[in-house]
């Protein structure tokens, strides 16, 4: 069995930290950046050996694959991303690429060769904070239809993201092409939580069965501008108290259903005009709604379309569905084998389905996948206070290491 070296594990993962390192303990480390890259470059040289091979595919995505006995099966895949938000902490996404590569590393020091190739992926743009969409990388390798749309997205400063992909590749001249959709034999995924959930139940691991569907709606609230000082009350067309009172119905309506699975955030509140003395004629907010099973998505996007066209008053009203991801089921076969490798640790753990999505949510489209979560304190992430205990990175980086050697067998 390959032993895990703790201090090597701490050691790279709190190097690549230093790529795009705060003061402040934060990491800004945006995708395809100049201090991406050189995290990718760093990330090459930690590994030698005629075992060993990088690759790079035409979204970016690079991939480290360790030769098996037979290379011939499709490899089974670890990973996740090392790009952050513009300021975001240490661990996010960065906590399974170091993973896998300690387990790669793990494998060498115990001259183990597994039967199938592994392959360490290091996912193109998962935070969608340079470029728009995120998780650009493992949905065009899903869906290599995807990558064409992809390539005219610019970032702020009007740098295509096809620009900065072949920038990205010839950073790599080491790297062999390889092709977007390729067969995978199995995805596993190690990631830090982003929430609560783990630190609040005293569990030290948690295993994925899945992610939760996500839908997403823009309503706009149309009334009629007028003085704030001359008009009545009783006959003003007021969007934002009309809205305003939408917002709270809708609250409301989630609050009622006493389900501890569903998430329902208005993230987005636009009035105008904008003057302090005239009544809003246009108002629009945003829903993120999100539930791990389908039909409560279902009947919560009724109950909001009902109570927006029912509570409209004298103003109108339209309800715009921007996005809809359908919850994410992952693979019982693989989801058993994290749930042997947890139980074996003796580490407290639980089940959870993610409230986050991550690069294991495309990947579960082509291949059997699953995903393992160590504590997040306080539940904070995309924040320079991001952390989770030294001892837990370990112990989930040992459970991978389980969980990737039987896959591999």
């Amino acid at each position: 069995m390959a032993c895990v070296d703790a201090e090597r594990l701490i050691r790279l993962q709190r190097t690549l930290a230093n790529f795009g390192g705060r003061p402040d303990g934060g990491v800004a480390r945006e995708a395809l950046t100049a201090v991406e890259l050189d995290a990718r470059r760093w990330l090459a040289q930690q590994v030698q050996g005629p075992q060993y091979s990088w690759h790079i595919d035409e979204a970016a995505n690079l991939f480290l694959r360790r030769a098996g006995t037979d290379n011939d099966l499709p490899p089974v895949m670890t990973g996740s991303h090392i790009d952050t938000q513009p300021v975001g902490g240490w661990l996010d996404g960065a906590y399974g690429v170091i993973a896998g590569l300690e387990v790669m590393l793990a494998l060498d020091s115990a001259d183990i060769r597994t039967r199938y190739p592994l392959e360490l992926a290091i996912w193109t743009n998962e935070e969608g904070s340079r470029f728009s969409p995120g998780a650009m990388g493992s949905s065009a390798f899903a869906n290599p239809e995807l990558l064409e749309t992809f390539l005219g997205s610019s970032d702020a400063k009007g740098v295509p993201f096809a620009a900065a992909r072949d920038a990205a590749v010839k950073a790599m001249p080491e790297a062999c092409p390889v092709a977007l959709g390729r067969p995978v034999s199995a995805y596993v995924e190690a990631h830090i939580e982003q929430g609560p959930v783990l630190e609040v139940s005293g569990c030290k691991l948690g295993v994925v069965t899945g992610i939760q569907g996500v839908r997403w709606f823009e309503i706009t609230i149309t009334g009629s501008s007028a003085h704030a000082g001359t008009t009545p009350l009783d006959v003003r067309r007021d969007a934002l108290m009309t809205a305003a009172r939408l917002v709270a119905h809708i609250g409301d309506m989630a609050e009622a259903l006493e389900d501890p699975a569903l998430r329902l955030t208005v993230g987005r509140f636009e009035a105008d005009p904008g003057s302090i003395n005239t009544i809003a004629d246009c108002v629009r907010f945003t829903i993120d709604l999100r539930h791990p099973v389908e039909a409560v998505l279902d009947s919560c996007e009724q109950a909001i379309r009902s109570l927006v066209m029912r509570g409209a008053d004298a103003c109108t009203a339209e309800v715009r569905r921007l996005m809809q991801r359908a919850p994410t089921e992952f693979a019982d076969d693989v989801v058993a084998i994290v749930d042997a490798a947890v139980a074996a640790s003796g580490e407290p753990s639980c089940r959870l389905v993610s409230g986050a999505f991550h690069d294991a949510m495309h990947m579960a489209d082509v291949c059997p996948t699953a995903m393992l979560f160590v504590p997040s304190h306080g539940g904070i992430s995309h924040n320079a206070a991001e952390d989770t205990d030294e001892a837990d990175l370990v112990a989930g980086t040992r459970v991978l290491a389980a969980v990737l050697a039987e896959l591999s067998r």
